[in-house]
C-alpha cells in the first residue's frame, strides 16, 4: 500500500495537500515520516473530555524508612550482588527540552553550576558513579533521546567523554513519535514537509528500546532489572543497591521511590491498589476523604507521593508490552499549518498529543513494592525557572548534599 492509499484509507489525506510544492527530498522526508507513524492513536480523541474511569482505590503500603533502616545491610548486600553481577541496568528519560527553563538545549544539558560548569547530566552520571565505586563495577545506562535532541544530546555527551563514563556502557535510543490532531481527529502538519507530532508518554521508553534494537544489549548482558528515572530529578538515586536489594528479597516485580509528601494536597501521584492492581492517583484524582484517610498509627495513608524512579523486571516488562498499554489525552498548544499554509504557534489549545504513561506498567505488574527515600537526599525536581521545583530550589539541595556549585 502507498503512502496515498494508506491515508486515503485513514481519511488523513490533508497530510499531502502541499505534496506539489514540495521538493523531491522533502517529499521522501514526509512519505517516510508518515510511514513510520502510527496514525491508530488518534481514534483515541473519541475519549476527549469524558473522564477516564478508575477502579476502587485502596492503599498499598509502603517499606517506610525505619523498616529499610532496620535490614539495611541484609538489602544491600543482595542488591551490590545483582549490580556486580551485572543484573542490573538504567534508562534515563531524557527526550525534552529545557524550553521552560529559558533553553533551547534538552533539559539534561542545562548547567545548574554557579561557581563552575555542572550539567543535569553531569549530576546522575555522578550519582551514578556513587554506586560504581561501592560495587567496582560500571552499570549499562541506555539513554532515551527524542526526535527533537537526539543529536544535541549524543554530541554533548561525546564533548563531555560522557563525564568519565565508558562507552561501551552508554547507549542512545529515540522515543517513538505519535501524531498530534485537531478536535476533529485531523492529524496536523508542523510544516508543509512535515506531520506535527509529540514524544508517546512516559511509558513508551520499553517499546522504544525494543523497537530501536538496544534491548538486544539487554538481553545479550543477561540483564534482569531495570531502573528507569527522569531527567529532571539532579539529587536522585540510579541503581541504588537498597533499593535493588529490598525490591528483589520482597518479591516484587516493580521497586517505586517514593517521598512523604510535604502537605496533604501536594502535587504529586501517589501509590495504591486500584481493584487490587498496584497503580498511581494522580493528585487530582484524590479526593478529601482519600487524603485524609488514615492507619491504625494515625498516619495518612496515602501520604507517599511517586519521583519517577522506578526498578522494573525485565522478563515481566516483555509481557507488560505485549498487552495493550491505553493512550491519555493531553490538550495542547500545537505549532501547525493555518488552513492558508502559513505556520503558526497557537496562543491556547488547538488540538490533542497522545501519551503512554508508566502508570499503566504499574497496573499491569504483578506486584509493587513503594520505597521511601529521604526527600531532601534525592527529591530534587527541576521543572521550573525559579519558585518551587525549581532551578534554584534544586541548587539549594545540591549545596545541602555536599555538591559543589
Amino acid at each position: 500500500m502507498d503512502v496515498k492509499e494508506k491515508l486515503s484509507k485513514i481519511g488523513q489525506e490533508q497530510l499531502l495537500k502541499y505534496e506539489s510544492e514540495l521538493t523531491e527530498e522533502q517529499k521522501k522526508a514526509l512519505y517516510e515520516q508518515i510511514e513510520s507513524l502510527d496514525f491508530s492513536v488518534v481514534k483515541n480523541i473519541e475519549h476527549l473530555h469524558k473522564p477516564e474511569k478508575r477502579g476502587k482505590i485502596t492503599p498499598l503500603k509502603s517499606l517506610e524508612l525505619p523498616e529499610i533502616q532496620a535490614r539495611e545491610a541484609e538489602y544491600r548486600k543482595v542488591g551490590v550482588d545483582a549490580l556486580k553481577a551485572g543484573k542490573v541496568g538504567a534508562v534515563l528519560l531524557a527526550g525534552g527540552m529545557g524550553t521552560r527553563l529559558g533553553s533551547n538545549d534538552p533539559k539534561g544539558m542545562y548547567n545548574v553550576g554557579l561557581t563552575r560548569d555542572l550539567y543535569i547530566f553531569e549530576c546522575l552520571i555522578n550519582n551514578m558513579m556513587d554506586v560504581v565505586r561501592e560495587t567496582g563495577t560500571y552499570f549499562h545506562l541506555f539513554v532515551m533521546t527524542s526526535d527533537l535532541n537526539y543529536d544535541s544530546t549524543t554530541k554533548f555527551f561525546k564533548e563531555k567523554k560522557n563525564f568519565g563514563y565508558p562507552d561501551e556502557y552508554v547507549h542512545f535510543f529515540k522515543q517513538e513519535m505519535a501524531p498530534c490532531c485537531d478536535y476533529n481527529g485531523k492529524v496536523l502538519l508542523e510544516r508543509k514537509d512535515k506531520v506535527a507530532v509529540s514524544p508517546n508518554g512516559n511509558a513508551g521508553w520499553f517499546q522504544s528500546m525494543k523497537r530501536t534494537g538496544v534491548l538486544d544489549i539487554v538481553k545479550k548482558n543477561n540483564i534482569e532489572w531495570l531502573n528507569v528515572f527522569a531527567v529532571d530529578n539532579v539529587c536522585q538515586r540510579i541503581c541504588d543497591p537498597v533499593f535493588v536489594g529490598a525490591t528483589i528479597l520482597e518479591k516484587r516485580s516493580v521497586g517505586a521511590k517514593v517521598v512523604r509528601k510535604n502537605t496533604r494536597d501536594e502535587k504529586v501521584g501517589v501509590m495504591c491498589l486500584e481493584d487490587g492492581h498496584p497503580s498511581i492517583v494522580e493528585y487530582y484524582e484524590l479526593t478529601d476523604e482519600l487524603m485524609d484517610l488514615t492507619d491504625e498509627r494515625g498516619e495518612r495513608v496515602y501520604n507517599f507521593g511517586v519521583i519517577l524512579n522506578y526498578l522494573f523486571n525485565e522478563k515481566e516488562l516483555e509481557e507488560i508490552v505485549d498487552k495493550s498499554l491505553p493512550y491519555h489525552l493531553a490538550e495542547k498548544k500545537i505549532p501547525c499549518l493555518d488552513e492558508n499554509g502559513n505556520e503558526v504557534k497557537p496562543e491556547t489549545p488547538n488540538g490533542c498529543k497522545f501519551e503512554q504513561l508508566v502508570l499503566d506498567m504499574i497496573y499491569l505488574s504483578s506486584s509493587c513494592l513503594p520505597f521511601e527515600v529521604v526527600r531532601e537526599r534525592e527529591f530534587a525536581p527541576i521543572k521550573n525557572k525559579t519558585g518551587v521545583d525549581s532551578v534554584e530550589s534544586a541548587r539549594e539541595l545540591l549545596k545541602k548534599n555536599g555538591v559543589e556549585l
